[in-house]
């Protein structure tokens, strides 16, 4: 039991002590811990009884953006008149994970939307700290959803 102890509070303090990392904005993390990144080598964000609570940070297509890649998301949800959806999905912080831009496939049956994701051109070599941030991003429709579905483009 002695030697769980002296493990524990090993690792504990490795954990919250030692290095620090500079970058060009301290609060911007290095790649996406997101749903998708999971599969391609990246840490997931926690699942939902464990994964960090708030409110989904706006965002707003920025590209271009070197490297975009899509990025799949958690929620799409319609506003009241159907004509826009607002998309939930995991990221990083800027300067590292930047929303490019947002493609819209719509057909009499489905709504695809893919999310693309890239660093931020003005921060090429920015060093970024691995964070899982939740942002949204509003997604305007040529016609009603009226009951389509909609189906992410990412997966």
């Amino acid at each position: 039991m002695r030697k769980l102890w002296l493990v524990a509070l090993l690792f504990l303090a490795v954990a919250c002590g030692g290095t620090s990392s500079t970058s060009a904005s301290p609060e911007q993390p290095d790649g996406s811990p997101t749903g998708a990144e999971a599969g391609h080598g990246s840490p997931a964000p926690a699942s939902p009884s464990g994964a960090p609570s708030g409110t989904p940070s706006p965002v707003t297509p920025a590209g271009p953006t070197l490297n975009p890649r899509k990025v799949p998301w958690e929620s799409a949800t319609p506003a009241a008149d159907g004509r826009s959806l607002d998309v939930v999905w995991w990221s990083g912080v800027e300067p590292c994970n930047v929303l490019d831009h947002v493609e819209v496939t719509e057909t009499a049956r489905e709504v695809t939307v893919t999310l693309y994701e890239g660093q931020d051109r003005r921060s090429p070599d920015a060093m970024c700290i691995a964070i899982a941030i939740l942002k949204t991003t509003k997604v305007q429709l040529k016609a009603p959803l009226d009951g389509r579905k909609v189906v992410d483009g990412a997966n």
